[in-house]
């Protein structure tokens, strides 16, 4: 069988990213095959970049080019409220809304029996030390509406229920079993609204 040495190597790397299978990864590496050197420079740059300056937040878990992130650092945010997120692209969809005004919490994933996730394995404890340490009055449990993501909530709401902090979900708007990246801004901003306490 033909095949391309180089073209292979790139197939076999695009299929280790998230979401992309193979068809995916052959049509992405035949993409870059015909596309001119200059935009080749561009990504290979760009990818560069990111893998130089890009590090997370010591607070919140967030991606970002300082430590603490721009939302960290925020004077201007409501510190007494946190919302709690699988996902640092969880945090892009947000503030995207423009509408959240608080700060944020990755935990890095959800409770999971079946993929092998317990609660030492997300970031829980870094959420427990924020609020023994800061005034915090809420905290939006905004992980995905699908089994993981109800089973992490209900586990941090009883962790939190005796702390004298409000502890809500977000509303209706978002389908159950799915994501919060494939929510659109304006389901996720009635959700947010219309977030219920647990």
């Amino acid at each position: 069988m033909y095949t391309v040495r180089s073209i292979n190597k790139l197939i076999k790397e695009f299929s280790n990213l998230p979401g992309i299978g193979e068809k995916s990864a052959q049509r992405l590496a035949f993409f870059i095959s015909r596309t001119s050197r200059e935009y080749g420079s561009r990504l290979i740059e760009a990818i560069r970049e990111v893998m130089q300056k890009v590090r997370y937040c010591s607070i919140c878990g967030s991606p970002a080019e300082t430590d603490p992130c721009p939302i960290c650092q925020d004077k201007t945010r409501d510190k007494s409220i946190i919302c709690v997120v699988e996902e640092p692209w969880d945090v892009f969809i947000f503030e995207k809304t423009g509408k959240f005004k608080g700060l944020y919490h990755i935990l890095g994933g959800a409770i999971s029996p079946t993929k092998g996730m317990s609660p030492q394995d997300i970031n829980i404890g870094g959420l427990l030390r924020r609020i023994n340490t800061h005034k915090t009055k809420e905290v939006i449990l905004a992980t995905d509406p699908n089994t993981d993501g109800q089973a992490t909530a209900l586990y941090i709401a009883n962790l939190l229920k005796h702390r004298g902090i409000r502890v809500t979900r977000l509303g209706m708007g978002l389908p159950v079993g799915g994501d919060l990246e494939f929510a659109d801004e304006d389901t996720l901003c009635h959700a947010l609204n219309g977030r219920r306490a647990m």
